[in-house]
């Protein structure tokens, strides 16, 4: 049930994605549709960069959190016969990104293109409007991003309409058996 202002709520149907495409557009386009919250209630998430590059093809979607964890983020639908190889493949986009963006000038150079392209702004100007950070919190921030970056940690998101069985044991079992922060 959807409303405006508490008026004239209406009763809509499940609705789903004709294409990865308009889901990656739309997570791009609000940001908020991915619960981390769920997770960390504390947490929200700004995606930066849609079909960010890397040596392994382009990430889905990249976005960081106010304390400077970066998300990779793969959409997937569930009609999709790679559905689950998904796990394998925004894990490669991890290794390919870690091992070839350890210089953060080039991360950053690249990030800016995205940023500026779709809101014509910097990066740390993005960075401190959604955040709402001072100028101190954000050298934080860029601190945090960097160290993460070069230190392949980041955060693994598997977005899709309907999660598979399979790939949720998959991930339960990865998350419970590594290092690694998996979200579905």
């Amino acid at each position: 049930i959807i409303s405006e202002n508490g008026k004239g709520a209406q009763r809509v149907g499940l609705s789903g994605f004709d294409k990865e495409d308009y889901l990656q557009q739309y997570i791009y386009d609000n940001p908020d549709a991915i619960p981390v919250y769920e997770i960390d209630e504390d947490i929200r998430l700004l995606v930066l960069a849609r079909e960010f590059g890397t040596s392994s093809g382009p990430i889905d979607a990249l976005g960081v959190d106010q304390n400077g964890n970066i998300y990779l983020i793969e959409t997937k639908l569930f009609k999709n016969p790679d559905k689950r190889t998904v796990v394998a493949q925004v894990l490669d986009y991890g290794a390919s990104l870690w091992s070839s963006s350890i210089d953060f000038a080039d991360f950053t150079m690249q990030l800016e293109k995205h940023v500026q392209k779709e809101f014509k702004t910097t990066v740390e100007g993005k960075l401190t409007e959604f955040f709402g950070l001072d100028e101190s919190e954000i050298d934080v921030l860029m601190t945090n991003i960097q160290t993460n970056l070069n230190g392949g940690t980041f955060k693994f998101v598997v977005l899709m309409d309907s999660l598979h069985r399979h790939l949720k044991d998959l991930i339960i079992f990865m998350n419970r058996n590594s290092q690694f922060d998996i979200y579905a």
